[in-house]
């Protein structure tokens, strides 16, 4: 698999990747996280112009997206618990696949991890799925954050010291 970053060009791709996530994610037990229309359009389309947002391809193919950023997340600010650091960190939002391709957690940490060493990320509490998924992965579960709408989300802290 390989990772890149996402162009406008490539939106034929992601959309269906992002409404093939909600749609398992209802089907789980989980239709409150991201309903039927999130990440919005506007979302997907500032995450591109701003270079945030990358695909993750299988043999030249589109198998996944999400969002990479660097840099404070201001949702994370307050959180009821206490995050594993205080360090620079990095952010993945908005992480999906296309349900074909196994490993997209696992390419996107692949990824990100060449920028830093240091990630955090969120999922709601209905999404036993990514829970595991991110328990597997060496993430440490450290409280609750709460996004835009005021809603909560579980954080996780992922934290790789270097050897």
């Amino acid at each position: 698999m390989t990772v890149r970053q996402a162009e406008i060009s490539d939106l034929k791709d992601i959309l269906p990747i992002y409404a093939y996530a909600r749609q398992q994610m209802a089907a789980n037990g989980n239709p409150g996280q991201w309903g039927a229309d999130r990440p919005a359009l506007k979302t997907i389309e500032q995450d591109i112009s701003h270079g945030n947002l990358f695909l993750v391809e299988s043999k030249g193919q589109p198998a996944g997206v999400f969002a990479f950023l660097l840099g404070e997340e201001p949702t994370y600010r307050y959180i009821e618990g206490k995050w594993e650091n205080q360090l620079p960190y990095g952010v993945i939002h908005r992480i999906a696949g296309n349900g074909r391709q196994k490993g997209i957690l696992k390419e996107c940490l692949s990824f990100s991890e060449r920028f830093t060493n240091n990630i955090r990320i969120d999922t709601h509490k209905d999404n036993l799925i990514m829970r595991h998924l991110l328990e597997k992965n060496g993430f440490k579960e450290c409280g609750i954050i709460y996004v835009e709408d005021g809603t909560p989300r579980i954080a996780f802290q992922r934290y790789q010291k270097n050897t």
